[in-house]
């Protein structure tokens, strides 16, 4: 079965593997361990040493755009106090990489797959076992 394009991005939008759309990123009971192979279907996920460092720079790139360019626009904008928007970009620079941290790594990996499709299993004719065809 192949892994369209489509299935990739709803896959790493959802955190899941691209190959087979398991729950199988991250170790079970860790919320920032990731598994060095999806346990449903051997997919790789930790693909080299320093796969994933691109996954910190996407992470620091929504950061930047999507939570601290607001605080500062709507502190221009005068929604806020010099001191609300400081506490707002502090807490925001800190918790919000924690909390988008899995999805960051998420949307590295999915975006590797979605320029290179033919390097998932499933995608050379392999079947993973336990593939759920309709994720």
């Amino acid at each position: 079965m192949n892994v369209t394009r489509g299935k990739i991005a709803a896959r790493g939008l959802t955190n899941c593997c691209p190959n087979c759309g398991g729950r199988t990123l991250f170790k079970e009971g860790s919320l920032f361990e990731t598994n060095k192979a999806c346990t449903r279907c051997g997919l790789r996920i930790e693909r080299d040493e320093g796969f994933f460092l691109g996954s910190m720079s996407l992470n620091y790139g929504v950061t930047i755009l999507g939570f601290l360019l607001p605080v500062l626009l709507l502190y221009l904008g005068g929604a806020f106090s010099g001191k609300v928007a400081a506490i707002l970009a502090i807490v925001g620079a800190v918790g919000f990489p924690i909390l988008f941290y899995r999805s960051s790594r998420s949307w590295w990996l999915m975006n590797y797959y979605l320029f290179l499709p033919q390097h998932l299993p499933a995608n050379k004719g392999e079947t993973p076992a336990g593939e759920d065809e309709n994720i």
